[in-house]
């Protein structure tokens, strides 16, 4: 039998091949090689073939590079040059190499998802690990199916600014929104950010969250909230001045009572602001959170806020009866009471203060 070190030299000076399928083969014999032999492994042997293989790879057809890619893919070898190269190979060459191989850097990484293709980003998002680096630079290339796939990802690490970025396209994206609330180490100010724009289900999950973090928590997540900029919600309307100025004479007088919420939406358009400042008032909220949820006919977020400030269940349920007017089954109308009551009252009361945060900012 051919001593192994003989026969990996051989295998060397077989490089200068000029037949495809013998370059394959090739290949193919010298990556066994250094897999199942320890003492030929080593790190010249493995830089040598590393250096061949880059040359002799880029004369191979599609399917032969494929199918090197996928034994260099799960070969426990140091041929960060290959790699590389089949990583920025078309799609069906580069996925397992992409997906697998221990052999490509971080810095290949970043560099694939700064330049590829959507389909090789995917790829990278499946990998068993990944930095924050790379994670952040798959969500400034990918698309909103691409860093849904990153999400999920268990061994992806997450930046906070990366977190942020994803957190401010999920208010617009709701392929975003289920492996953002889902995902385990969500910023909870961001996963509060999202409550208005997620579907009724993931609400109810971002509350349990806030029913089992510690008070510790919350208060670090606020101090962090504190931080932010407070995103733009629109213009102020016309009437806004002088509606601050009724709101305060009625709070003078001691009218700004639940009650009166009723009385100001039945007038209609000409006490709408004094309505929702009033309305901002009473929950202590942001107006432009309370704007948004009336204007949006948000029942279930109205009913979060309603709950936090203990305002009466009557009054929720006449408030929610008049906004959605004409735009509910009676069957839904019928649902406003069991919704108020569901709300857990301190899971509420600490996403409202998330709230008052964003108005203090």
């Amino acid at each position: 039998m051919t001593p192994p070190t003989s026969k990996f030299a051989l295998l060397l000076e077989l490089a200068r091949e000029t037949s495809s399928e013998k370059r394959r083969e090739l290949l193919r014999e010298i990556a066994e090689v250094l897999a199942g032999n320890a003492d030929i492994r080593t790190a010249e042997n493995c830089a040598s073939f590393d250096e061949i293989a880059v040359a002799v790879i880029a004369d191979l057809k599609a399917e032969a590079r494929a199918e090197i890619s996928r034994m260099i893919a799960t070969a426990p070898l140091p041929l960060g040059r290959t790699a590389r190269q089949l990583a920025m190979d078309d799609i069906k060459v580069a996925r397992d190499v992409l997906e697998h191989s221990v052999a490509l850097t971080e810095n290949d990484l970043v560099d694939v998802a700064d330049t590829q293709s959507q389909e090789h980003l995917l790829a990278v998002t499946r990998r068993v690990s990944l930095g924050e680096r790379v994670s952040d630079a798959i969500v400034a290339r990918g698309e909103d199916r691409v860093v849904a796939s990153l999400l999920v990802n268990k061994g992806a690490q997450i930046g906070r600014e990366t977190y942020e970025r994803v957190a401010e396209r999920a208010q617009e994206s709701p392929v975003l929104h289920e492996p953002f609330v889902r995902r385990q180490g969500v910023p909870l100010d961001l996963l509060n950010d999202l409550y208005v724009s997620v579907a009724a289900e993931l609400r109810q999950e971002i509350l349990k969250t806030y029913e089992s973090v510690s008070a510790a928590e919350l208060d670090m997540a606020l101090a962090r909230s504190r931080k932010r900029v407070a995103k733009a919600y629109g213009g102020l309307p016309a009437d806004f001045e002088q509606a601050q100025l009724e709101l305060r004479k009625l709070q003078r007088v001691g009218s700004v009572r639940p009650p009166l919420l009723v009385e100001l939406f039945r007038e209609g358009a000409q006490s709408h602001t004094l309505f929702l400042l009033a309305f901002a008032a009473l929950t202590e909220s942001d107006y432009y959170v309370v704007r948004r949820l009336v204007e949006g006919r948000d029942i279930d977020a109205l009913a979060l806020i309603c709950r936090a400030a203990g305002i009466e269940h009557t009054v929720f349920v006449a408030l929610a009866r008049l906004i959605v007017a004409g735009k509910a089954t009676r069957e839904q109308l019928d649902e406003f009471g069991k919704l108020y009551e569901r709300v857990p009252v301190t899971a509420a009361q600490r996403a409202v203060r998330f709230w008052k945060v964003r108005e203090a900012a």
